[in-house]
């Protein structure tokens, strides 16, 4: 029997906002022609079909084409819900749907009701372990005292082992979404401790011909019959070193006899640039990432204007955008910046962080306001204690509103929007 392990499909995910569904569409028509091209009897999928518990129509149209393609290709399909999906939603039409060849395991009454599926040597039992939160399930589980994952685990798995022992002959394949010892996370997969231990160790897969894990992004290989596929697209910037992929495993009379690692193709790549605005729009080295997500880092002096939009003129596909001063140092905090310094200097330096240097006009606007607003806090009572803003002299530190001293706003923290940048020496973030 020749069995094809995918997982993580997200369908619905968005990457910094944009919509992926046209790439997930392409990798799913992907692994329908790697079901063809390798003659692939069974796909199992084990774990966040969709990454929200409630769809959208559009994501589960996408899911539909996907899981018709693959049955169009030849395979049955086994699949099981993930931390990401509503398991009494994707299992609604369970009974329905496996009159049609996909096999959905959701709840917990069916982790011991195997899918049984037939070759020359015999049948292969199919058991699909979904997420299983402990707060929630320890109880049907006939586990109270239950707090982590792994006990969790091993009472689905006795489960299993009882229902496998009284088969005779039968090979197994595990379908699992769990965090497992020694699996790495790349960064964009949601924690599933939400209350107790979130890992579970490798041991407790003992004795299964093969274990198809869900959950972690990248394929990784725990064992040799203990593997995680990944998800068929990148979805962070941490991903895009990976080599998105597949296993395809064949199980002969007597168990595991085979696995194969199949490589997905690139539906768009993910780059990171560096470099002030105008080296990253007018650079020959960048025109290899003009087809790709960008996720951009800018150097210039002072902010730059509309800077993602002025950067999908050359790059479509920008997501992010975020300004480092060359000069900044995160380690130097912003009460230490500002000390000793007049009011009119720190604004005039926030102005020139974010907008350009301003004219001698706006300067002149600008102390008129600070006094204003210094006059505004005291009152007629507090003025004679405190020095003019206009005159440009630094100011008591007498409890009101300040901008100089200790840098901080004791006022209202809005005034004239400009607020203090963060601690972490002028970084500023745009995301579409």
């Amino acid at each position: 029997m020749r069995i094809l392990h995918t997982s993580d499909w997200h369908i619905g995910r968005t990457f910094h906002g944009v919509d992926l569904l046209g790439d997930q569409e392409c990798a799913l028509r992907a692994i329908a022609e790697l079901v063809t091209a390798e003659r692939v009897d069974v796909v199992v999928l084990p774990g966040d079909v969709y990454d929200r518990s409630i769809p959208s129509a559009d994501a589960i149209a996408v899911c539909n084409r996907g899981f018709e393609a693959i049955r169009a290709a030849g395979a049955v399909i086994v699949a099981t819900s993930g931390n990401h999906d509503s398991p009494t939603r994707l299992g609604a039409l369970g009974t329905f749907a496996a009159a049609g060849g996909l096999h959905l395991r959701c709840g917990i009454a069916e982790v011991a009701r195997p899918v049984m599926v037939s070759d020359l040597h015999g049948e292969v039992a199919f058991y699909g372990i979904p997420y299983l939160e402990p707060e929630i399930t320890r109880a049907e589980l006939g586990v109270p005292q239950a707090r982590s994952h792994a006990e969790i685990l091993d009472a689905a798995m006795g489960l299993i082992r009882g229902d496998l022992a009284a088969r005779t002959g039968v090979r197994s394949v595990v379908l699992a979404h769990a965090f497992v010892v020694g699996g790495e996370a790349t960064g964009s997969e949601r924690s599933i401790s939400v209350g107790g231990v979130e890992t579970v160790p490798l041991g407790a897969f003992e004795g299964i011909d093969y274990v198809a894990l869900g959950h972690l992004h990248s394929p990784q290989i725990l064992s040799e019959s203990v593997r995680y596929s990944g998800s068929p697209l990148p979805y962070s910037f941490g991903e895009r070193s990976h080599r998105k992929a597949v296993w395809v495993i064949d199980l002969d009379a007597d168990g595991l006899s085979a696995v194969t690692r199949h490589e997905l193709p690139v539906v768009r790549g993910l780059s990171q640039l560096s470099g002030t605005l105008e080296e990253l729009l007018e650079a020959p080295e960048h025109a290899a990432a003009e087809s790709d997500y960008v996720s951009a880092t800018l150097t210039d002096q002072a902010r730059p204007v509309d800077a993602l939009r002025r950067l999908r003129e050359r790059f479509p596909h920008a997501v992010h955008v975020e300004w480092v001063r060359p000069e900044g140092n995160p380690e130097l905090h912003y009460r230490e910046r500002v000390h000793g310094r007049r009011d009119t200097e720190i604004a005039q330096s926030f102005l020139t962080d974010v907008r350009g240097t301003p004219t001698s006009g706006e300067m002149t606007w600008l102390e008129r306001a600070l006094a204003a607003a210094v006059r505004e806090q005291d009152g007629p009572t507090r003025a004679p204690a405190r020095q003019s803003v206009a005159e440009d002299k630094p100011i008591a530190d007498d409890g009101g509103t300040r901008l100089s001293g200790e840098g901080e706003l004791d006022g209202d923290p809005e005034l004239f929007g400009l607020t203090p940048p963060e601690s972490d020496g002028g970084a500023g973030e745009l995301t579409a």
